[in-house]
């Protein structure tokens, strides 16, 4: 930091040593001149000021209205294509502050003052509030890389940091996640872009696992038939293969929609020049656009060049787990849809309390047997 404050007092201490040189020279030169050549320096230089200043005010409005221009464009193709919200506000900020900074650099330059000492200034005191938020631009650093590579998405059910919750926003700097019983946890993105995520909503299928005991004694076939039969007859279980379950909700399947009217394509005769040129400019526009559009959805929807991999079974499943010292423990296990998992855990926890004694089958608890020997 030390270093960085030395490099910015040096391009401060060049600025003032080019400027009283300067002024020195200007006062040389007055000195050695007359009255009527002083007037007509003092003329020439305000006609050469008033020309810097009045062609350094239109460069300045000029490139004011090029950056909106752009600042609209760029903002119209990222809504078009659906780019997420807090991506869309830093690109738009970022662009914007760069595009003005480069306009001041240009007008000052018009006006003939020196830029290499200002952009010299900048540079340095960059690199010295770089260095004394070096944990704030790490948290910067990792909102970027978590906008851009998506670890997570707002909606997404994560455990990250010791918590778990809803992202509810994520921020530049920080991530706010929503806990089961809505608490607002808000985590640096520093820590988040180079932790461990992990990600309970990103895959579309889960595997739920139920972990039950019976008595010694009881009939673990009898058990293994009954669960498979609560599992077969629950439509969330995936019966094999999850291929197949997944054609049962056409998750792939868009609506069809409906032919929209298409503008006329007669212009009125007597429509003004200027007016027909502008409709025409927005109907070839119009037609560029959803030729273009058919275009990425035809290079969509080509198929992909992908390993033949054999579906994997998913079919419920029942084993003996262990046999503990008070009980005969068995494993269930099923795979369904994430947003089923929850429900389905629970509902079929509850079946299992009701359905096991009605078949025979109990619950045991912790117990101990003691022999006692009567000796006399």
């Amino acid at each position: 930091m030390i270093q960085s404050i030395d490099i910015t007092k040096l391009a401060t201490d060049t600025i003032a040593e080019k400027a009283i040189a300067h002024s020195q020279a200007q006062i040389n030169e007055f000195a050695s001149m007359s009255f009527p050549q002083i007037i007509d320096k003092i003329v020439n230089s305000a006609v050469d000021l008033t020309l810097k200043i009045a062609i350094a005010i239109l460069v300045f409005y000029i490139g004011k209205f090029l950056i909106n221009r752009i600042y609209s464009v760029v903002k119209k193709i990222l809504v078009n294509r659906q780019v997420e919200l807090s991506l869309s506000t830093f690109i738009l900020s970022l662009m914007r502050i760069a595009l003005m900074f480069i306009l001041i650099i240009t007008v000052i330059g018009i006006l003939g003052i020196e830029t290499s000492s200002f952009i010299a200034i900048f540079a340095s005191a960059g690199v010295a509030i770089g260095m004394a938020m070096s944990g704030t631009l790490q948290n910067f650093a990792g909102g970027v890389l978590i906008l851009f590579i998506k670890p997570y998405k707002v909606g997404d059910f994560i455990e990250v940091q010791g918590y778990s919750g809803t992202v509810k926003e994520i921020q530049i700097f920080y991530t706010i996640i929503n806990t089961v019983d809505n608490k607002a946890i808000v985590i640096p993105n520093g820590a988040l872009s180079t932790g461990t995520i992990n990600n309970f909503s990103r895959e579309e299928y889960r595997r739920v696992e139920w972990n039950v005991g019976i008595s010694y004694g009881d009939d673990y076939e009898a058990a293994k038939k009954l669960v498979l039969e609560m599992l077969a007859k629950d439509s969330r279980v995936v019966e094999k293969y999850i291929e197949d379950d997944r054609k049962k909700y056409n998750t792939n399947a868009t609506p069809e929609e409906e032919p929209s009217e298409q503008p006329s394509d007669d212009i009125p005769e007597d429509e003004p020049h200027h007016s027909r040129l502008w409709r025409l400019f927005h109907r070839k526009r119009k037609a560029f656009r959803q030729r273009l559009a058919a275009r990425i959805e035809e290079e969509r929807n080509k198929p992909e060049i992908t390993f033949a991999i054999p579906p994997i079974d998913r079919s419920p499943y029942v084993g003996l787990k262990e046999l503990a010292d008070s009980s005969v423990n068995i494993t269930i296990r099923a795979w369904t849809r994430s947003e089923f998992y929850w429900d389905l855990y629970f509902d079929i926890n509850e079946k299992i309390y009701k359905e096991f004694p009605k078949a025979g089958l109990s619950f045991p608890f912790p117990q101990m047997d003691v022999h006692i020997n009567n000796e006399n």
